[in-house]
């Protein structure tokens, strides 16, 4: 049976490594969107000068759904660094079987 230190350096070993890959691929993914974004809006604009104010528009929309993805995956990394919740079921879980073997051993 392993101590409880160990249990909960190992899932916040684990939780740090996935905020890593959320923080990583989300500013991946939101650098790669925006050069197609950009990309996509400058052919636009240099074929029909006429709907740049149109394509402009639409160009801000889908900027902020962009940014709301990464910010989405900010603040499920900050909810596992600050308030990991698998801590905590660790933690409960560790309680019960540790309650069920001394109850057990009387």
């Amino acid at each position: 049976m392993m101590d409880l230190a160990s249990l909960i350096a190992e899932v916040s070993s684990a939780s740090a490594i996935g905020v890593g890959l959320l923080i990583g691929l989300g500013a991946l993914g939101t650098a790669i969107g925006f050069g197609l974004l950009g990309g996509r809006f400058l052919q636009g604009a240099s074929r029909q000068p006429e709907m740049i104010p149109t394509l402009q528009i639409k160009l801000f929309i889908v900027a902020g759904l962009l940014d709301a993805v990464t910010m989405i995956a900010v603040a499920i990394a900050l909810i596992l660094i600050f308030a990991n919740p698998f801590v905590a079921k660790v933690q409960s879980a560790y309680q019960q079987e540790t309650a069920v073997s001394t109850s057990s051993a009387k």
